[in-house]
């Protein structure tokens, strides 16, 4: 059974930043894309970044310069750096595994609990 959990959300203030992990388990990952997405409230799920299995990234064009997806295959983790974080950011932060690198999350069969961000004074 996949399982996903993320970890290392928070509260910060504008300009700080975080790391997000996500620990995968319950099957061999070498063919799947691991990928961020989020959901504010009363906000459709958006995609953030994704990474495949050789390592190539696809970020979501509006935080291509402030974050920055990686994972360590032989410890099954993925990982979103977030810089100079905005109020905007604030959401809950999924991870979702897929064949493919997509931008839609209908797509994605299995996805964590989701962390909390939260970007305020």
């Amino acid at each position: 059974q996949v399982q996903l959990l993320e970890s290392g959300g928070g509260s910060v203030r504008p300009g700080g930043s975080l790391r997000l992990s996500c620990a995968a388990s319950g099957r061999d990952f070498s063919d799947q894309v691991l990928a961020w997405f989020r959901q504010a409230p009363g906000k459709e799920r958006e995609f953030l970044a994704a990474i495949t299995w050789g390592l190539t990234p696809y970020y979501e064009d509006s935080v291509l310069n402030r974050f920055t997806i990686s994972r360590v295959n032989a410890k099954n983790m993925a990982y979103l750096r977030m810089n100079n974080l905005k109020s905007e950011d604030t959401a809950v932060y999924y991870c979702a595994v897929d064949p493919v690198a997509t931008f839609d999350p209908y797509e994605y069969d299995y996805w964590g609990q989701g962390t909390q961000v939260t970007v305020s004074w």
